[in-house]
C-alpha cells in the first residue's frame, strides 16, 4: 500500500475529487482558502494545491475461473 500524491489518470482524479467533494458536502472544512461555496470546485483546488492524497493499494487482478463456455447461460 502506497500513498500516492500524483495522478496517474484523469480518470483517478475525478474519482479522488467526487470522494473529497463528498466528505465536504458532508460537514468537512476546506484544506485551503477559497472563495467558491461548490464542494465540486473546492475538492478541484485542494487537488491542484497539493493537499489531497489518496491510497494506492497493490493488489493483483485475477480473471475468475469459468468452466465450461465463457459466458454462463440462466435457465428459467
Amino acid at each position: 500500500m502506497t500513498i500516492e500524491t500524483s495522478f496517474d489518470s484523469n480518470y483517478r482524479k475525478v474519482l479522488v475529487a467526487a470522494r473529497r467533494a463528498r466528505q465536504l458536502q458532508n460537514g468537512s472544512h476546506a484544506l485551503i482558502p477559497t472563495r467558491s461555496t461548490k464542494a465540486c470546485r473546492i475538492a478541484q483546488e485542494e487537488i491542484d494545491a497539493g493537499k489531497i492524497a489518496y491510497v494506492k493499494q497493490e493488489s493483483q487482478v485475477t480473471k475468475p475461473l469459468v468452466e465450461g463456455p465463457a459466458i454462463p447461460i440462466l435457465l428459467s
